[in-house]
C-alpha cells in the first residue's frame, strides 16, 4: 500500500507500507525513463551506422570504418542511455537496523545493512562540485572512517530526501535539527 508519493521529470518517491506491521518502513526512489533521449540516441546511432555503410558501399571506403563506427555507436549507447540502476529503496527497520537497496535494469540487486545501535546520525549534506550542486543522504556510522550514502548512484532532490531522512531520524532516536552556523 503506497502511503505517500513525489514526483518529478527524472524521480518518482514512494513511500511504501507492504507489512500490516507499522514496524517497518520502506522508502524507494525510482528512476524514470525518458522515453525522448532513447529515440534520440538510438536514431543518431543508427546514421552514424547508415553513413559509415554508405561511405563503405558506393565509396568504397574501407570496411574498417564500418568496425569503427559500430563500435562508437556502442560507446555512444553506453555513454547516454548507460545508467543501469532502475530504483533505490530504503527499508527501514527501527529493532534491527537500515537495509540500503540497489535494483539494476538487469534485474540485480545489492544489499547493504548498517545495524540501528551503529548509526550515529542521518545527515543532509549539500554536495558542490566543479560543475553542480546536488543534496545527499548519509549514515554517519560508528567504526567507519567514511559516511554511509543512502542513495548512491540516483541524486534525488532535496524535497524527496527530507522524508527519508525525518524516518531515520525517528528510527535512530536522532532530533531533527537544522544546521545552523553563527559567526
Amino acid at each position: 500500500m503506497v502511503k505517500f508519493s513525489i514526483s518529478n521529470a527524472r524521480y518518482i518517491y514512494v513511500h511504501d507500507q507492504k507489512y500490516p506491521s507499522e514496524d517497518v518502513d520502506i522508502h524507494h526512489i525510482v528512476s524514470r525513463k525518458s522515453i525522448a533521449k532513447s529515440l534520440f540516441v538510438y536514431t543518431l546511432a543508427f546514421l552514424v551506422l547508415a553513413c559509415s555503410i554508405y561511405l563503405f558501399v558506393l565509396e568504397e571506403k574501407s570496411i574498417s570504418l564500418v568496425f569503427y563506427s559500430l563500435l562508437f555507436d556502442i560507446f555512444l549507447v553506453k555513454l547516454l542511455l548507460g545508467k543501469p540502476v532502475k530504483k533505490e529503496s530504503v527499508v527501514i527497520m527501527p529493532a534491527f537496523g537500515v537495509q540500503l537497496e540497489t535494483h539494476y535494469m538487469s534485474g540485480k540487486v545489492i544489499r547493504c545493512f548498517v545495524p540501528i545501535d551503529k548509526i550515529l546520525k542521518p545527515v543532509l549534506v549539500e554536495c558542490v562540485t566543479a560543475v553542480t550542486c546536488y543534496w545527499t543522504l548519509s549514515l554517519i556510522v560508528r567504526g567507519e572512517s567514511e559516511m554511509v550514502l543512502v542513495f548512491k548512484s540516483l541524486r534525488p532532490p532535496v524535497k524527496m530526501l527530507v522524508p527519508v531522512w525525518k524516518a531515520l531520524c525517528a528510527a535512530t532516536g536522532s532530533k531533527e535539527e537544522a544546521c545552523t552556523h553563527e559567526e
